[in-house]
This record gives structure tokens, sequence and C-alpha cells, in this order.
């Protein structure tokens, strides 16, 4: 019998949510025409395009007729972005609570198929522990965050007591990339390339930090999950060990080689070649990568990213199809 196949990285809205960024998100964040057939509008960041919804988006029943398609046995859910990091404290933790409390709807009504991730208002901690503790009573499994939060750098101090709370529970965390820092001035708003090119880099800028500030240092149950097969991090793997070996500047705040940190984090198989999927493994190693497809998204592929997995070797394919993920969130 095949291993059962667990989507990591799945995305689900709610369109109370979505009316909510309508209303509360100006003005960075504004609805618009989308130029992407057939999905009638599109969210905009900063005036880019940012994020298409598509008719999957919000509905449960078609997610669970494309999972038989794909033979995909259970997803686990979550937000994308720009998650709940709009409108001021109160319409941002409603806006995690209408999500979170619509995913745990469903993992009711689909017990056997859906799993779910929590969002949080992460802008306003003492909101956000309490969202994260009435979120895991619910049945949440992990988190949601993105990797900058409107410019801040995770690893900024004043969300420490988030990640504290996190990591005494040892959650998964997924770590979903957004427009980086700066993008109106790197002329990112020409030919969509926040999704193609943007969102690799700030993931990847995301979990260097984090190796070079010393994070899994502090949080030791810390599990972190690179979306889109870490970015550019296996790519970039040599560079990062050389600059520490090299600079001094990287090593301020950490002993350890950022080779030890690639090796801590997890990654999903949100990548589109199988050289790409082999990277990951070659530098995570088969024990840290997890199926996941991206659907709904326009460039989401359940069957494309499982049949990538399946041809792996034997041995890596049962642990990236299902059983690390089994493993981690305790499913």
């Amino acid at each position: 019998m095949a291993t059962p196949s667990i989507d990591v990285h799945t995305h689900m809205l709610n369109k109370q949510w979505f009316e909510l960024l309508r209303q509360h998100g100006k003005p960075r964040y504004e609805i618009k025409r989308s130029l992407d057939y057939p999905a009638p509008e599109g969210i905009h960041l900063d005036g880019a395009p940012f994020m298409t919804p598509q008719e999957g988006h919000f509905d449960y029943e078609e997610r669970i007729k494309r999972m038989d398609e794909a033979k995909v046995d259970l997803a686990i859910v979550s937000l994308t972005c720009p998650n709940v990091y709009w409108g001021g404290e109160a319409v941002s933790l409603e806006a995690a609570k209408i999500v979170n409390d619509d995913m745990a709807l469903a993992q009711k009504q689909y017990p056997d198929r859906i799993r779910w991730i929590a969002s949080l208002p992460w802008e306003y901690p003492n909101a956000a522990v309490n969202e994260l503790k009435r979120s895991v009573a619910q049945g949440a499994v992990g988190v949601m965050v993105l990797a900058s939060i409107n410019g801040a750098s995770l690893t900024e101090e004043r969300f420490a007591p988030i990640w504290k709370a996190i990591d005494d529970l040892a959650l998964p965390v997924l770590v979903h990339p957004t427009a980086p820092p700066g993008t109106p001035h790197m002329d990112m708003r020409q030919y969509n390339l926040i999704a193609s090119i943007g969102f690799m880099f700030d993931t990847s800028l995301c979990f260097a930090r984090m190796f070079f500030d010393g994070f899994f240092d502090r949080y030791p149950n810390m599990k972190l999950i690179a979306s889109h097969a870490g970015g550019t991090l296996p790519y970039l793997a040599g560079r990062l060990e050389i600059c520490f070996e090299n600079m001094v500047a990287c090593r301020t705040k950490t002993q350890r080689p950022p080779s030890d940190y690639l090796r801590h984090i997890y990654y999903d198989s949100v990548t589109f070649t199988p050289e790409a999927l082999a990277m990951a493994i070659k530098v995570g190693g088969a024990d840290k990568v997890l199926y996941g497809s991206d659907y709904p998204h326009n460039i989401g592929d359940m069957k494309g990213c499982l049949a990538r997995v399946d041809a792996l070797p034997e041995a890596q394919k049962k642990a990236v199809r299902g059983e690390n993920a089994k493993r981690i969130f305790k499913i």
C-alpha cells in the first residue's frame, strides 16, 4: 500500500476575509480587475499584481474533488499572503478568527481529508498568542507566518513572545513569502515579478537572517518549513557557508555554520523540476522535505508536484510523500 500523500503547502481563503481586505486593506492592498483569466479580481500591493484568488480558494467541495483526481489523501490548508497583516489590531484579529474558524469547520466537515494551519495577528503579540491558544484548542496543527511582516524581520525582538509560545508547543510553522521589503524600488511591478522572483528572494532572505541570528539556538523545538523548496537556499548553500567562514559579521551571533541550519529546517516540494527537488533533498536531507502543491493558485500543481515526489527513490518517496508530515504534524 502506498504511503498516504499529505499536502503541507496548499491554500484556502474565505469570502468574508476577502471582503474585509477589500474594506480595510488600503492604501497598500487593493482589489482590482485581474489580468489572469478566469479570475475576475486580484489583490494588488503598492500598485503591483500580488495574489490572484481562484475559484478553488473558496470551495472545499471543489478541493476534495481535485484531491481525488490527483490522489492526494490529506491537505493541511493555510491562508496565503497577505495573510492578516493589515487594518490595525482589531481588523487583523478579526481576519485571523474568520479564517481560523472557517478552517476548523472544514476539518470537522472533512475529518479524513483536511487539517489546518493557524494564521495570527503577528504584529500584535498579545493578541497573537491568545489566538494561537484558541486555534490549537480548535484543532490547528501548525502556524503560518509570512517571511516578512510589513517590512519587519521575523527575528525582531517584539515577535519573541509569539515564537516562545509556538516553541513551547513544538508546532510546525509554514513560512510563506510575501512581496519583499522595497518591492516598489526593485521594478517588480511589471511581469508579475513578485511571484516569480520576489517570493523566492523573500524566503531566502528570511531564513539566511535566522541562520546568522542564532534563531534556532533560542528556539530548540522550532520546526520551520521554507516554502517553495526553500526559495533559493539550496542553490546558495555553498555561498552561505563560505561567507560564514570568511566574514566576521556572519559569526557575531552564532558559531554554527549555515549548513547545520540548512539540515535543521524543512522544505516543501513546490518546485517545478526534478532537479530542484533533488537539490532540496541533497541539502536538507530526505527526512526534511515534505510534499506540497501550492493548489489552488494558478501555478499550483497537485498532480505534477506529486508525480515528481513519486519518481524519487523508494525510501525518499515514502518520506517526502507523507511520512515526514505525519511525524512533525503528529497526524
